[in-house]
């Protein structure tokens, strides 16, 4: 049985999906919305929101990922950074998966993966949770109706939760497991019901596919002056630095909040939709990504909410940190109804310093920008992958190590030529600490981020006053108008002098510890603007 539009000649069949229950083709919001609530997977909230829990997964489960070791991509993956699953393991997962799925009724969104028609991905999910269908439709992007006569998937994820893995059996380390096949173009999730893990399997797919077309993929948001696509900004980080929040400022345009590649044409979004944080998300603060939370379709994931008004409540984070709503690009105001924009004319690139050592922004050589982009310095965020529950320093190369499939020298080189050869301004940005470190400082103020930026991205930052820090080497703004001054010094912040010193010299020694990994790879101007 099939219900929804689908082109008889690319049906599961011709993958050798059989046996299935119900297959539900392409169904719209509308449709997975009845399907989802019929199954009792979550109820429908205000506004029209699909209201869900992950149940034991409430975040990503990194450990539990895997690429399979085949000639062909044998010498080009980071096998220090990706786990891999012997070929014939893959093989008995998969065939385990399928026999599993038999009877059972799952649902297909044959979407795109990238903005951009020059580059862009057809992939088909096909997913045991008609929610994880809804979701997946928010997060890719949706063909026209016309166009899905003639789809073809190039990849294909099959999304099992119901399904538990086989350490023994399938080589992966857990019930739990989400394995890529480059070689067969599939790839593999089980035991988990966190829908943020489809959506990143996707991005680590693109990461390794398109920096052999001279395409740069980026962890990054994105956005551009209104009515101006050339002046365009991308802003690098982790989950929790601010991605979703910085980029979608009502005086720009959102070309998109977390996944995108620049390529000779320009910056393309990955997307078509947003995965936001919701831990005390603020309306007057946010009121666009508030908004979505109350509006016909969006999936608010992990949140609790009155069982009697339904009303969320953004502050109790008893379920997880990590609660978040998906909602497709058009719920902005402002967002890009192309996902398109220019070459980057600056690069922000966020930290989150749990530390309180780090200022509220810095200016960066090219040479600088390529250190910190490899270095990833964040504090992971409570939620965002199992086991965090309080922010702790690490460092993750590219801003997203956890998708890189390829060494970091490759993204390091592509992103060092493209803002050589078009000029990007660089700047990093820390919307963790100050006045002292977690537990005893506070985070920083979003209203004074969002001023430096604005004065960065118009042009006014670049004609203040810098001076060189002490302990990094790069530019930090002495006075900016609407700032206050001293938010502008960390040291100045801290009570005890003598404390953030210390805290700083060991910052500085665990990024000099961490970035010996790449001095064999790196050029002669990076390794000079190591540490100041």
């Amino acid at each position: 049985m099939t219900n929804g539009r689908v082109n008889p000649a690319h049906d599961l069949a011709h993958q050798g999906i059989t046996g299935l229950g119900n297959v539900y083709y392409n169904l719209l919001e509308p449709a997975l919305m009845e399907q989802a609530v019929t199954r009792g997977e979550g109820r429908i909230g205000k506004g029209g929101a699909f209201l869900c829990s992950t149940g034991q997964f409430t975040g990503r489960s990194p450990k539990d990922k895997f690429v399979v070791r085949t000639p062909g991509v044998e010498n080009t993956i980071w096998w220090e950074n990706n786990a891999p699953m012997a070929p014939d393991a893959f093989d008995r997962l998969h065939a385990d998966m399928l026999a599993h799925m038999k009877g059972r009724d799952y649902f297909v969104q044959d979407l795109y993966a990238g903005a951009d028609p020059v580059h862009r991905l057809d992939v088909r999910v096909v997913t045991e949770l008609a929610w994880h269908g809804l979701f997946i439709r928010h997060l890719l992007r949706r063909p026209s109706r016309d166009e899905l006569d003639s789809f073809t998937p190039e990849w294909t994820i099959i999304n099992c939760p119901s399904f538990k893995a086989d350490p023994a059996r399938h080589g992966c380390r857990t019930e739990t497991v989400i394995s890529l096949n480059f070689d067969k173009k599939l790839i593999l999730i089980a035991n988990t019901a966190y829908a943020g893990e489809n959506k990143k399997s996707v991005f680590t797919l693109l990461n390794y596919l398109l920096p052999e077309k001279g395409v740069m993929p980026m962890h990054c948001s994105a956005n551009h002056a209104i009515g101006n696509p050339v002046d365009s900004a991308v802003f690098f980080g982790l989950s929790g630095t601010g991605k979703t929040t910085l980029s979608a400022a009502p005086d720009r345009t959102l070309i998109g909040d977390d996944e995108h590649g620049w390529s000779d044409r320009g910056t393309f979004n990955f997307e078509g939709g947003c995965y936001a944080k919701t831990i005390n998300l603020n309306p007057e603060a946010e009121p666009d990504i508030y908004a979505t939370t109350h509006r016909f379709a969006t999936v608010v994931e992990n949140m609790v909410y009155d069982a009697e008004t339904l009303e969320l409540d953004f502050d109790d984070d008893s379920l997880t940190a990590n609660m978040r709503c998906a909602y497709p690009l058009d719920a902005i105001p402002n967002a890009s109804a192309t996902g398109l924009g220019g070459h980057p004319r600056h690069i922000i690139m966020l930290t989150c310093d749990a530390f309180g050592v780090l200022p509220p922004i810095a200016r960066l050589t090219p040479a600088q920008a390529m250190y910190h982009f490899l270095s990833g310095f964040t504090s992971k965020v409570a939620g965002t992958e199992r086991g965090v529950t309080e922010p702790t320093p690490t460092f993750s190369t590219c801003f997203g190590a956890p998708f890189m499939p390829r060494r970091p020298e490759v993204y390091g080189k592509l992103l060092q030529q493209k803002i050589a050869k078009h000029g990007a301004t660089c700047w990093l940005v820390n919307t963790g600490w100050t006045g002292g470190a977690y537990g005893t400082g506070r985070r920083m103020p979003i209203k004074a981020t969002r001023a430096l930026l604005s004065a960065a991205l118009d042009g006014s930052l670049g004609h203040v006053e810098f001076r060189r820090d002490a302990n990094f080497g790069f530019d930090v703004p002495i006075a900016v108008p609407g700032v206050e001054a001293t938010l502008l010094n960390p040291r100045d912040t801290w009570a005890d002098k003598a404390a953030y010193d210390a805290q700083a010299a060991k910052l500085v020694d665990m990024f000099s510890k961490n970035f010996a990994q790449y001095v064999p790879f790196i050029d002669e101007d990076v390794k000079a603007a190591a540490i100041g």
